[in-house]
């Protein structure tokens, strides 16, 4: 039995024993105790049942396959299947920066059975293999989504759905190849993402003090490249400060479940620090909000955590006015982690977008009148 369990054991316990003493008064009072007790325990015995039955974080899996990218680096990809349905899409799903698959834990648990999704690690996260440093670049990170497209999802519509660096992904695609977008690619989901400016990025501190320390960031990202194991230990030497700064950077909330945080700060932490001094440089000079008209072309959602330091809501409502027809679910309490901080409302939201890409794909082949 798990700590969360015996925690609500003690609980009921404890609760029996008042309930016990209570009942030894007065007729009036045992009726009345009991009430309360009676609906205490079913409320804990509701609560034994969640936790029973609630699945462990990052639990959710398939086997997993490998797709070889055109560089020969083997691409960690996992699928989960569903029962084939008309004009229903395949969701292909790009974690962000640091992080890997199980990210999505909660969306995957959600549409598990319900629509087919496809989930890989960008390489040098997660499962994925490393290759060369020189080709830590979005052009590099293009090519791997096209190659994992053409090995899961050869035919039938596709919605992308990218978180923070993954979304930047799917707008770097666009950009170069607008022509699939609008006949493979039927939707598309930013989520938590940019389109550019990420100077503008404060982390929560006075803009004056970020622009002071973006002069020192060329230095900074040279250790973490060439000493990741120096601060690696560094960072280990304080957990409580690694989970302040975890908490700090990817939740809205300062009452986020804790076990969420620690799960985040696991998968951020399994990812070699050399490998962000890899991709940083793509940062500082990535801008693709020229490309932003190509997703007027699909089904499109747009979602934005009002909390988030790392890509602000205002990111997420220069995209939304480039692109009108997309939907925009704003959470004014999320953080850059939104999908694990809300996985409810990102949920139903990719519900909505799944909807409508079917009807699209329905109208596409069938005409307006069919729908």
């Amino acid at each position: 039995m798990g700590e969360d369990s015996t925690g609500l054991v003690r609980w009921a316990v404890r609760a029996g024993l008042v309930a016990g003493t209570a009942m030894a008064t007065t007729a009036a009072r045992r009726r009345h105790v009991a009430r309360r007790a009676a609906g205490r325990a079913v409320e804990l015995l509701s609560e034994l049942a969640e936790v029973a039955d609630a699945v462990p974080l990052g639990s959710v899996h398939s086997e997993p396959i490998t797709v070889y990218a055109d560089d020969g680096v083997g691409l960690c990809v996992e699928i989960e299947e569903a029962p084939r349905q008309p004009n229903a899409p395949t969701l292909v799903f790009l974690p962000g920066f640091c992080l890997n698959m199980d990210t999505w834990h909660f969306q995957r648990q959600d549409l598990r059975g319900v629509v087919r999704c496809v989930f890989y690690d960008q390489r040098g996260h997660g499962r994925s293999g490393r290759g060369d440093p020189e080709r830590s670049t979005m052009a590099q990170l293009i090519s791997d989504l096209r190659s994992v497209i053409a090995a899961t999802a050869p035919d039938g519509p596709v919605v992308l759905v990218g978180h923070s660096l993954g979304g930047m992904v799917v707008m770097s695609y666009a950009a170069g190849a607008p022509e699939d977008f609008g006949d493979r690619i039927m939707g598309a989901a930013l989520v938590a993402t940019s389109s550019g400016r990420l100077a503008d990025m404060t982390l929560g501190l006075p803009p004056a003090v970020v622009k002071s320390l973006w002069r020192f960031s060329p230095g900074v990202v040279d250790l973490v490249t060439n000493r990741p194991l120096l601060i690696a230990r560094g960072m280990g030497a304080d957990r409580d400060i690694g989970l302040w700064v975890t908490r700090r950077l990817s939740f809205g909330r300062t009452d986020v479940d804790p076990a969420v945080a620690r799960f985040a700060g696991e998968i951020l932490n399994s990812t070699p620090l050399d490998v962000f001094g890899e991709f940083f440089a793509e940062f500082t000079r990535f801008d693709q909000e020229a490309a932003l008209p190509t997703l007027r072309t699909v089904q499109t959602l747009i979602v934005g955590g009002g909390k988030d330091v790392l890509t602000p809501l205002a990111a997420s409502r220069r995209m939304a006015a480039a692109v009108p027809e997309a939907e925009l679910t704003v959470l004014p309490d999320a953080g850059h982690l939104v999908m694990l901080e809300y996985p409810d409302e990102v949920n139903a939201a990719l519900r909505r977008l799944i909807e409508r890409v079917r009807v699209a794909t329905y109208r596409d082949s069938y005409g307006e009148a069919a729908v």
